[in-house]
């Protein structure tokens, strides 16, 4: 039987936390990208042997007669050269997937789409193509990609036809390919993704792996479309699909149904929102404390920065105006009276530059900077939000910007309005449309959200109410 949504997100993000995940991307990902699925690849070279691409199944047969009509691969190398090589668009799962803090990804694909997704976030792939990279680490990689079916840029050397199969556990081709991902599959957690089962290595990988595990397998996880929930399926889809969901479930792999590929975004998101859910971003500067004093201000920060780390929390921070600082000190003084983690582990602070001259340079700077931030971010809380214009205090377009982003991301909003000025404008907007903000967690949250922004509310108990409201976001 397939397991929930639900099931699958808890047992998933466990793997996120404990840095065990690992990610499984097939063909069907690069489709919405522009890519052509395996059959218009071939659509071609099957006109050219005389057979309708619709109705032949062994596709990679289909490819090996065409090696074999024409006497060698330059033609369909050439296709793949052409069909992988034009222009894509980046798609929303693909960037979804380079956010997630995974650090072992596999792949049939010969395109580049995980590449550029990772290049965008800034982030270093390690990329295994041939067996030779396997012998070779990146230094400060964030990710390693192992594109088991080769790559675009070799296609002389890509996995389609039925001789690559055949040969593709010889120790002089990609046996360690095939090595590796037997070890990944034993000791990480799998989300598969775009993938039919109906590759030959992989489930010569998991026969492996069930003959030397047995039954001291890990749990790995399948989101596939629901035949039934397709109108085109046909009473074989339907009836296949049961008995494949039967297999894969005697190999460890649990199926995940979706109603249409959709849904597959929303299933990104949750995740990305649940692995940054104890990560807490401060958003805040001030020129003005009032209502506070300067002095309570700086108490009231330091003790919301001890505590969110008390109560198991990270912290991510800009070194804003008269609130970074004192909420960072908060923080690192926690961390380093624990004595159980490493400060690199619980605080990532950033100082905004500040001697950019240039005001257009140093906007777009900073909202990188914010972008940055916010994207390693699960909640934001917002304190003051002022800054002095022409002689007057007025409230901080930073502050405000830092909620767009927030709101964009999927971040939850935790606005102290009590502390005035930009806060408080974003207080009012989040508690006129509170389900939106907090999903199923807003009935539990406005107490609290309400609580803060009440006049004359006492530092400590602002404290606790933040606290209240991060513990409510994220259960246990």
């Amino acid at each position: 039987m397939p397991v929930s949504v639900d099931v699958f997100l808890k047992a998933y993000q466990q793997a996120l936390d404990e840095g065990v995940a690992a990610l499984f991307v097939g063909a069907g990902m690069s489709v919405p990208a522009g890519f052509v699925a395996w059959k218009e690849l071939l659509r071609d070279i099957a006109e050219e042997l005389d057979l309708d691409i619709d109705e032949e199944s062994d596709l990679i047969a289909l490819a090996q007669y065409h090696v074999n009509h024409r006497g060698g691969r330059d033609a369909i190398n050439r296709k793949i050269m052409h069909e992988y090589t034009k222009d894509s668009e980046l798609t929303e799962n693909h960037r979804l997937i380079a956010r997630l803090p995974i650090d072992t990804v596999w792949t049939t694909n010969y395109d580049r789409l995980l590449e550029d997704a990772y290049a965008e976030q800034q982030k270093r792939v390690d990329r295994k193509i041939r067996r030779q990279d396997l012998a070779r680490t990146l230094p400060k990689r964030d990710v390693v990609l192992y594109k088991m079916h080769g790559d675009v840029e070799s296609p002389d050397d890509a996995v389609l036809t039925k001789d690559d199969y055949e040969r593709y556990n010889d120790p002089q081709r990609r046996h360690l390919f095939t090595v590796q991902l037997q070890a990944d599959l034993v000791s990480k957690t799998f989300m598969f993704l775009g993938l039919s089962f109906t590759d030959p290595n992989i489930d010569y990988i998991l026969g492996r792996v069930r003959s030397l595990v047995g039954e001291n397998r890990r749990d790995h996880y399948w989101v596939t479309r629901s035949a039934d929930a397709d109108p085109k399926a046909t009473k074989r889809d339907r009836t296949l699909q049961k008995h494949r969901v039967a297999d894969l479930k005697t190999y460890g792999i649990q199926t995940v149904f979706i109603d249409d590929h959709g849904q597959i975004t929303n299933l990104l998101r949750a995740l990305l929102r649940r692995s940054n859910r104890k990560n807490v971003f401060l958003s805040g500067s001030a020129h003005r404390f009032d209502p506070f004093t300067q002095e309570s201000a700086t108490t009231f920060l330091r003790a919301l920065g001890r505590d969110v780390i008390g109560a198991g929390f990270n912290v991510v921070c800009g070194m804003g105006l008269g609130v970074g600082d004192a909420f960072a000190m908060g923080a690192i003084e926690a961390v380093f009276r624990g004595r159980k983690t490493h400060l690199d582990e619980r605080v990532l602070l950033r100082p905004f530059p500040q001697l950019e001259s240039d005001p257009k340079k140093r906007k777009a700077l900073w909202t990188g900077y914010r972008e940055d931030m916010l994207q390693r971010a699960g909640i934001s809380v917002f304190v003051f939000g002022n800054k002095i214009e022409d002689g007057i205090v007025v409230d901080a377009s930073g502050v405000r910007e830092e909620f767009e982003i927030a709101e964009r991301r999927g971040v939850y909003p935790v606005p102290v309005g009590a502390t005035g000025y930009a806060s408080k404008a974003i207080a009012a907007a989040v508690l006129g449309q509170l389900p939106r903000y907090f999903d199923g967690h807003a009935e539990a949250a406005r107490p609290h959200l309400e609580r803060l922004c009440e006049e004359g509310i006492s530092g400590d108990e602002l404290v606790k109410r933040v606290v209240a409201v991060l513990k409510i976001l994220t259960p246990s």
